[in-house]
């Protein structure tokens, strides 16, 4: 059996094992980490130029630069353990390991599950960082204390789709009919979220994280003290959705930027994505927000962007990434 009529097989098994259509959140898990079949997993080549899409630590220092020196305030001893999860091509560890330097060495913990991306980060890092399997098993190596970095990380966990229409929310689920993937609109009891709250027209499409949101609850209580700095693409509610009455959900594939119908299309060969609610973020109750802005508040409140920076003034532009990239900063 081929790769494309295998992968086919196993969607339809899915279909039929979830009633008939598969809820969107399954889908983008399996399209992203399916041991055989996921992107994460299997068909993650790179980022940057040769890969599918670019990381800021690929094109600016100046963030390295910032989360060494918020690492070095927020550490609760005199050697920081750091514990990046999701640490792509292990240049932002590399990068961030440097700026802080050798007399003030962290132990840095990563925790990644692709097996690709270990290999890659091996290869940039050696020796300077320990890999785990699960952030339950890094904190049990700091014993519980540590700072907690992640870097376009809560994007990447699998996201629930809901529509506004006249008679209340639906939730998006596909079903596949020969090779077309088709979109069911399907009742559904809500997950707990901000965009709920607010008022939007019928058509409106939302994303909601639920998964990461149950993912922190599952080894917070383990995390003893240090400091947690989320940076990723979003807003906070309502201002996310402003003018995007279909949402933010997309793929990218060699840097081309799908949306609509064309999301659902390559399974497990693109990456997929939402923005990140942030006002969702801020709702845990056994965290505490310190810090929330843009990316470029961040850099520019650790001394702004590098000389060093080629494409600085794109990045702190009003309107450029630097903006469109926020930072939060939470504690127990």
């Amino acid at each position: 059996m081929s790769g494309t009529a295998e992968k086919l097989q196993f969607l339809l098994e899915l279909q039929e094992d979830q009633r008939g259509c598969i809820r969107f959140d399954r889908w983008m898990r399996e399209a992203l980490y399916h041991e055989k079949f996921g992107y994460y997993t299997a068909h993650i080549r790179d980022f940057g130029r040769r890969g599918d899409f670019t990381t800021w630590p690929a094109i600016s220092e100046s963030l390295s630069l910032a989360v060494g020196r918020w690492i070095l305030q927020n550490k609760s001893s005199d050697r920081a353990n750091v514990i990046e999860i999701g640490a792509g091509n292990g240049e932002l560890a590399a990068s961030v390991i440097r700026a802080i330097g050798w007399w003030k060495k962290p132990r840095y913990h990563i925790v990644e599950i692709s097996s690709r991306l270990q290999e890659v980060q091996g290869e940039r890092l050696g020796s300077k960082a320990a890999w785990h399997a699960s952030i339950l098993e890094a904190l049990e190596a700091c014993g519980g204390a540590a700072v907690i970095i992640s870097n376009e990380l809560v994007d990447a966990f699998p996201c629930r789709v809901f529509k506004k229409q006249a008679d209340g929310w639906r939730e998006l689920a596909l079903r596949i009919e020969g090779k077309v993937v088709v979109e069911e609109w399907i009742a559904a009891a809500l997950p707990p979220s901000t965009v709920f709250s607010e008022s939007w027209p019928v058509g409106q499409r939302v994303e909601v994280h639920e998964s990461f949101r149950l993912w922190v609850r599952e080894w917070l209580p383990v995390w003893k003290a240090g400091g947690m700095l989320t940076i990723d693409y979003g807003d906070t509610c309502p201002t996310l959705y402003r003018r995007r009455p279909r949402g933010t959900l997309r793929a990218y594939a060699h840097h081309q930027r799908l949306e609509g119908r064309e999301v659902y299309g390559g399974f497990g060969l693109r990456d997929l994505t939402a923005d990140v609610n942030f006002s969702d973020l801020q709702q845990e109750p056994a965290l505490l927000t310190r810090a929330f802005g843009t990316l470029t508040e961040f850099i520019s409140a650790a001394g702004g962007f590098s000389a060093k920076d080629r494409r600085s003034e794109l990045l702190g532009a009003p309107g450029g990434a630097g903006e469109a990239f926020k930072f939060l900063v939470q504690t127990r």
